[in-house]
């Protein structure tokens, strides 16, 4: 099973990026799907999840209003577009992904499946 995050980048405060998930999971659509993020020095923290359907959605305090998850579940890939960018949203970001989560999966270890994360910087 492979989930590949790619989208990250160097971008200036207030701007926006679209990070992707591409993934090879069988039954894709089954699968409850999330966003971590990690900053140097700090454990990994929720960012934002999506339910298998797409019927609900989730968001960590600190982004919400500012970021958008969705999926397509046609093409196995899930999405995360970041406006608004603040200097702490700087880190790497994770995606993740499990076939038994519920609505209310919000910690690491709620989730068995994880891409290898790309960086996102935010300049001030």
């Amino acid at each position: 099973v492979q989930l590949q995050a790619s989208g990250g980048g160097l971008v200036q405060a207030g701007g926006s990026l679209r990070l992707s998930c591409a993934t090879s999971l069988s039954a894709f659509s089954l699968y409850i799907m999330a966003w971590f993020r990690q900053a140097p020095g700090k454990e990994r923290e929720f960012v934002a999840l999506i339910t298998s359907n797409a019927a609900t959605t989730y968001y960590a305090d600190s982004v919400k209003g500012r970021f958008t998850i969705s999926r397509d579940n046609t093409k196995n890939t899930m999405y995360l577009q970041m406006n608004s960018l603040k200097p702490e949203d700087t880190a790497v970001y994770y995606c993740a992904a499990d076939r038994y989560g519920s609505s209310s999966a919000r910690a690491v270890g709620n989730y068995a499946h994880w891409g290898q994360g790309t960086q996102v910087t935010v300049s001030s």
